[in-house]
């Protein structure tokens, strides 16, 4: 692994839009990278960060940048925009619209990754891997196959770090980055050589005009790809079976993977992987459930085809420490089982969690997906009380109430958590599952940090606990 030459775009101009997780890693990527770039957030905290990043940059790449309100688009060569803000749906950003107007390009920030990188002359490997859920967890456990076997690899895009703040890999390289549909609606020349489509549930409606926008979006990763490819694809919900139909009349060799299915090419069974009736990898327990096992099954047919041998898949799968806030074992109290799924931002993602466990007090709530919870019904007969939380808690109750599920609404964590004990002590409920169904962004400033504080709580139960007992 190395830095990229400082001459890959050293004649290119790039406007970027929104200084956030993505925009600023990508104004310091260019800029590193010969660039002149012009950079602007409509929030005041995001040019400070600008600012303050520029301080601590080499003096002629700081030089190349200019923060300024882009009021003309001509001259550029592509505006990056960050993946929340729109260019499109549901309201056009002004700024996108003067890039259309100008005829530049949007362009997500994995697409000029792979242009450096090609620039740079490596003819390393990408496996881009979406889905509405799972798509973390696969990606993290793809890259951890591979840096298990010696394969030079750097992971992030939509997860962990930005896809330009990567580094230069060499030829024998694989780049595994999680793609969002905001991402990949905003792809050009990248195409990748292992391309994972894990499921479409509803999801970002607004942004794509629908289900049939979104599912489009989201086959954008398999865009470009050759016989010398391959599409992974899962087959637990109707429309990615719809669209596996279609890629197995491409010339594009087609791998199926399930859960629970047999008729897939890979698929999970008795905790275990397999393929053609022969069990290939015992699942571990920080991969629970079917969904983990076609999670893992998708990450092992990717593998494959990028040469790791099944025994050292299997042996990296067995060490795989698990995704933070993705049915993470934080805590355990007397006999009581504390599960940070905070990561399960709608009620797909928490259907997952809900189905691995017979009885549980349940943490949910947030800014609620179209549809709320009204889905997760089947579960609904696991749940001994539902404490509720942020801004919809009201709506979720509401259905809860439909079903007669008990509830209560306490609003925050700090109310829910030991609450959530002291009831599952007195009804014997072994686990205390936050799986929120929910977005956090009315109390928190994403997932990560709502489960941050769930673990806190969780821990200061769990100490006043010792306290009291003198353990």
């Amino acid at each position: 692994m190395s830095t990229f030459p400082p001459t890959v775009f050293a004649v290119k101009r790039f406007a970027v839009l929104g200084l956030g997780r993505n925009g600023l890693p990508a104004v310091q990527a260019l800029a590193a990278c010969g660039a002149h770039v012009q950079a602007w957030d409509d929030g005041e905290a995001g040019r400070q960060g600008l600012t303050q990043a520029l301080a601590h940059m080499p003096p002629e790449q700081a030089a190349r940048v200019t923060c300024a309100p882009l009021e003309d688009m001509a001259g550029f060569d592509a505006l990056v925009l960050s993946p929340g803000i729109p260019h499109h749906l549901p309201r056009v950003h002004p700024v996108a619209a003067l890039a259309i107007a100008a005829g530049v390009p949007i362009l997500s920030d994995a697409e000029l990754l792979y242009c450096a990188v090609r620039a740079a002359g490596s003819k390393a490997r990408f496996a881009g891997i979406t889905g509405t859920n799972g798509k973390s967890t696969t990606t993290t456990l793809l890259a951890h196959i591979l840096e298990q076997a010696g394969v030079p690899v750097a992971a992030g895009g939509n997860l962990g770090p930005a896809a330009l703040a990567l580094p230069l890999l060499p030829d024998n390289g694989v780049y595994v980055l999680e793609m969002s549909s905001y991402m990949l609606e905003r792809l050009d020349t990248l195409h990748f050589d292992a391309a994972c489509l894990l499921n479409l549930t509803p999801d970002h409606l607004d942004r794509h005009a629908g289900m049939a926008g979104y599912a489009q979006a989201k086959q954008r990763v398999f865009a470009g790809q050759t016989a010398h490819d391959i599409a992974v694809i899962g087959i637990d919900d109707a429309e990615c079976t719809r669209i596996a139909g279609h890629l197995a009349q491409s010339a594009t060799p087609c791998i199926t993977v399930s859960g629970t299915n047999p008729a897939a090419s890979y698929y999970g069974q008795n905790g275990a992987v397999w393929h053609n009736s022969a069990a290939l990898v015992t699942l571990p327990p920080a991969l629970p459930g079917a969904h983990n096992a076609q999670n893992a099954a998708a990450a092992l047919a990717m593998a494959r085809f990028l040469g790791i041998a099944d025994t050292v898949a299997a042996q990296a799968i067995a060490s795989f420490p698990g995704l933070p806030h993705r049915q993470k074992l934080v805590e355990t109290c007397n006999n009581i089982a504390f599960i940070d799924d905070s990561k399960a931002t709608n009620a797909d993602a928490s259907s997952r969690a809900l189905g691995c466990y017979d009885r549980l007090v349940w943490i949910a709530g947030g800014i609620a997906k179209e549809g709320g919870i009204e889905s997760l019904s089947p579960y609904f007969g696991r749940i001994t009380h539902a404490f509720l939380i942020g801004r919809d808690a009201a709506e979720l109750a509401a259905t809860l109430t439909r079903h007669n599920v008990p509830h209560t609404v306490v609003e925050t964590l700090e109310k829910a958590v030991p609450q959530a004990y002291s009831l599952a002590q007195q009804t014997h409920t072994p686990v205390i599952l936050l799986s929120p169904a929910c977005a956090s962004f009315d109390q928190y400033a994403g997932f990560e940090a709502r489960g941050q504080h769930f673990q806190a709580l969780a821990h200061a139960v769990r100490t006043q606990q010792m306290s009291t007992t003198g353990q």
